[in-house]
């Protein structure tokens, strides 16, 4: 199987009201069937955070230069995936690039419009969390801020 790298960022979205969004990949991609945060790869050219405000943008609808951004984890992940041009499943080894976007608005008063690689997004309360399958990056990260604790 054929390895590919790449750098990823990831928003860690928080409403006023303390909820976290998290969302599913397309079929076939990274971490199938588990809750993740937005992000995605970044480009060639971009800086970390110009592929943070895309990403959002493309992946949630929401424009987050109004939010309270800080970076939060640097991690490393692997997990096959299928690529949607060839339909060639690969191994792809990753940096993620994390960041905690806080928001001014209470999660019921924000439009979230799923798009790109990202499907089925719903806020979350930490204990809503505890049932759910979240992929291990994901739940990392959301022990490492206090956020779970379990």
């Amino acid at each position: 199987m054929r390895t590919i790298y790449r750098d990823v960022v990831g928003g860690f979205i928080f409403s006023k009201d303390g909820k976290v969004l998290l969302g599913k990949n397309r079929a076939g991609g990274v971490y199938e069937g588990s809750f993740v945060v937005p992000g995605g790869g970044i480009e060639d050219g971009e800086t970390k955070e110009q592929a943070l405000r895309r990403e959002m943008l493309e992946e949630t609808g929401i424009n987050i230069v109004a939010g309270e951004i800080g970076e939060i984890n640097l991690s490393t992940g692997k997990h096959e995936k299928t690529l949607r041009d060839t339909g060639e499943r690969v191994l792809v080894k990753m940096t993620f690039y994390d960041y905690q976007i806080i928001l001014s608005e209470d999660a019921d008063d924000i439009t979230v419009i799923a798009e790109d690689d990202w499907a089925e997004p719903q806020w979350f309360t930490a204990n809503e969390l505890v049932k759910m399958k979240i992929a291990l990056p994901t739940s990392r990260t959301l022990k490492k801020i206090g956020f779970l604790t379990n």
